[in-house]
Formats: structure tokens, C-alpha cells, sequence
């Protein structure tokens, strides 16, 4: 990060914000995917006017485990690792060196709104394009199950399976469907949640520099966890207040990072 030690070209060098990012990526789905597995099937089969109810979110996740297991809980989690691990290496990798560049010679005496939030744009622009697909894929695999009232004709075999058929049946466009929501809500999340990030980080390393915390990739690390939660937080209340003030009574189908992801996905890339 910019203000932190993973911006100063050492180590892996211009490649080490992408390789940590990816690293990140692959650990947040591990953590995750079975948490947005239950939330999509919540989300899906809760609003179905004939389809199953689930009482709430542990009544949803031990059906899963006592007709599917544990491989139920990761249903889609192939195009969610490969997508993740591509987004995360070019969200932080791009975020870092177009800060890096829009920096130039100027000082590095603190987060600047000026560079943190186009920076943060730009990336959000550019995984948005990996990112609709793959979640798009993802969201039709996790809602296939035993208790889906998806008919077995219409269901697909695997995640390249699911995207094959899409865009036989759609076209290249059918894959892309949300695609403008995507954009707009990763351009304005990502600046959101990295002007939080960048600032809590710069702030509390500011607090610590005289105590002996101050060094250690565990302290740094538990900084990530901190601050990267606190960050999803805030993109969650924008996304909301958001959607409110312009579209009341609306269901939200696609949720940017819960902080629990974020907190992991920084907290990976931090250490």
C-alpha cells in the first residue's frame, strides 16, 4: 500500500503488490466463499414466492452440511478463486502503482485524497470487467443444490459449464448482465474504502511510531484486519445510503465486500 512498506519496489519488486494481492484473493475465498454460499442462497430462495424458507443464516449453512457437506458450502468456489485472485492481484497491484505514479516527486507526508481516490477509481474500473463475470458465474452455481427448486435440465455441471451455456444461450453480453452496476460500484466503493483504509492505517502508525509495537508484520497485520474491516463498513453504509437515496423499496442483489472480507483480504496483503 502507499503508505505503507508494500509500495517501496523492494523484494518482489514491481510484481509484488500482484503477487501479494493474488495471495490475498485466494485466502479471502477460502475464509468466505462459504458465508456469500449462504447469503446467496438467503438471498435467492427467501424470495422466491414457492421456494424454501430458511429461518436464518445457521438454519440455511447446517442444510447445506447435513444434505450437501462441506463441498456444498464452496458450490462456485472455482470461478470465485480464480476470479478473486485475478481482481485482488489487479485491485492492489493497479491501485499501488497508479499511486505510485500520480505521486511523482511529491512528498510522502500522508494519504492525499487527490491520489488515493482516482487511483482507487481506476482499479475499481478495471476489475469490474473480471469481476462480473466471474460473480455472475458464481451466483448460478451457489443457487443449485439439494433444496433448489432449479429443474435438473436447466442446471449446469460446473462453472465453465454455467459460462459456456451463458453465453450460448445470451451472448458475450449475457455474460457481462450487471455490468454498469458493477463498474459503478466498484469505482466509487474502492475509492470509499481505500480513503478509510489509507487513513486509519497512516493514523495509527502515527500513534505508534515512540512504542515498541511499532515494528512486526503481526502488529502490521492486525492493523490490516482493523482498519480493512472499518473500511468495509464504511463502503456497506455508502452502498446503502447510497441505494436509498435514489431507489427506495429496492432489493440489493450483489453486496460490495463484507468487512469480514475485507478485513482478511488486507490483512493477508498487509503481512
Amino acid at each position: 500500500m502507499g503508505e505503507s512498506k508494500t509500495t517501496t519496489g523492494e523484494g518482489f519488486g514491481f510484481y509484488k503488490e500482484y503477487v501479494a494481492g493474488m495471495m490475498a484473493g485466494l485466502a479471502t475465498v477460502a475464509v468466505g466463499h462459504p458465508f456469500d454460499t449462504v447469503k446467496v442462497k438467503l438471498q435467492k430462495h427467501n424470495t422466491d414466492v414457492q421456494g424454501l424458507r430458511y429461518k436464518n443464516g445457521l438454519h440455511c449453512a447446517s442444510r447445506i452440511l447435513q444434505t450437501e457437506g462441506v463441498k456444498g458450502l464452496y458450490r462456485g468456489a472455482t470461478s470465485s478463486f480464480m476470479g478473486m485472485a485475478f481482481e485482488s492481484s489487479l485491485m492492489f497491484g493497479i491501485y499501488s502503482q497508479a499511486k505510485l505514479f500520480l505521486r511523482g516527486t511529491l512528498p510522502d507526508d500522508g494519504p492525499r485524497p487527490e491520489i488515493i481516490v482516482p487511483s482507487a477509481m481506476f482499479g475499481g474500473a478495471i476489475i469490474s470487467f473480471v469481476l462480473c463475470p466471474t460473480e455472475l458465474v458464481k451466483c448460478r452455481m451457489q443457487i443449485q443444490g439439494t433444496d433448489s427448486l432449479v429443474p435438473n435440465f436447466r442446471r449446469y455441471n460446473s462453472p465453465l459449464d454455467c459460462a459456456v451455456q451463458t453465453v450460448k444461450n445470451d451472448g458475450v453480453t449475457g455474460i457481462f448482465r450487471g455490468g454498469s452496476a458493477t463498474l459503478l460500484r466498484e469505482c466509487t466503493g474502492n475509492a470509499v474504502f481505500f480513503t478509510v483504509y489509507e487513513y486509519l492505517r497512516y493514523h495509527i502508525h502515527s500513534r505508534l511510531e515512540d512504542s515498541k509495537l511499532k515494528d512486526g508484520y503481526l502488529v502490521d497485520m492486525g492493523i490490516g484486519v482493523l482498519t480493512g474491516g472499518l473500511g468495509g463498513i464504511a463502503v456497506g453504509i455508502y452502498i446503502v445510503c447510497f441505494i436509498n437515496s435514489i431507489i427506495k423499496n429496492v432489493a440489493i442483489l450483489y453486496e460490495y465486500y463484507f468487512c469480514f472480507y475485507d478485513a482478511v483480504l488486507v490483512s493477508c496483503f498487509a503481512f
